[in-house]
């Protein structure tokens, strides 16, 4: 049953994505003159995403302490990493963040075209040249006001695990005198783990906003990357998880 219903699902997406894409093409070209940022654009992708969470009748999900996460002003958003799923309930927050994410996000169709609409940053993992274009734009970015968003492992896990977390966005953070806000994600892996389309379970998501991290409490941007990895790990060791 749960392989027939995860078709109908996948398929659902598939047809509406080019219908929201559309909205999304209309949001953008009313808001251009005064929306620099395109933050209205972003938040219809939010709702976008937030829709196919929420339609979804396997899924429940709750956000825990949205109110930490300001409406204006640069910041780094780093969240743990563990399903797909991910991106819809990070959506789900709607704040008006820059995504970071995987080169080969921005070219599937209709995904990655509105991904370019809405100005977010590509990355190829392992290449220098990538890393380093990367960094410039999220430093445009961030000097222009716009916080960022970014998975600090990398990428999925394959075993449910925390894994290590990278060194850019805390850097970020502390050349830009920002506060870094971890961000727990519970429960995805347990419908749509890393590898496989095929929807396991019901669960209850739910993505848990932690204290801000300011970079002048730590001597450098490792050991801001440390803190926040051990408040994600923290939170996600709690009881309920």
């Amino acid at each position: 049953m749960l392989r027939v219903f995860s078709v109908a699902y996948w398929a659902f997406i598939a047809i509406t994505c080019p219908v929201f894409f559309a909205g999304a093409v209309l949001v953008w070209l009313v808001a251009l003159p005064f929306d620099r940022r395109r933050v209205a654009l972003h938040l219809y992708s939010s709702a976008w995403a937030a829709f196919y969470v929420y339609v979804n009748p396997l899924w429940r999900l709750r956000i825990a302490r949205r109110d930490r996460l300001p409406w204006h002003g640069a910041a780094v958003l780093v969240a743990n990493h563990a399903s797909l799923i991910d991106i819809l309930v990070l959506y789900a927050l709607f704040r008006p963040f820059k995504w970071v994410s995987k080169q080969e996000i921005f070219r599937v169709p209709v995904i990655g075209w509105n991904m370019r609409l809405n100005g977010y940053v590509p990355v190829v993992r392992g290449s220098g040249p990538s890393v380093r274009r990367m960094m410039e734009l999220c430093h445009r970015l961030l000097g222009a006001g716009s916080p960022l968003m970014m998975f600090p492992e990398g990428r999925r896990t394959s075993d449910g695990t925390l894994q290590p977390f990278k060194d850019g966005a805390f850097e970020l953070a502390v050349r830009h005198g920002v506060p870094v806000f971890p961000i727990a994600v519970h429960g995805t892996r347990r419908a749509l783990p890393r590898h496989g389309f095929i929807l396991r379970e019901q669960i209850r998501a739910r993505v848990e906003v932690l204290p801000p991290l300011a970079p002048a409490d730590f001597p450098d941007a490792y050991a801001l990357r440390d803190a926040a990895r051990a408040a994600i790990a923290g939170a996600l060791a709690g009881p309920g998880n």
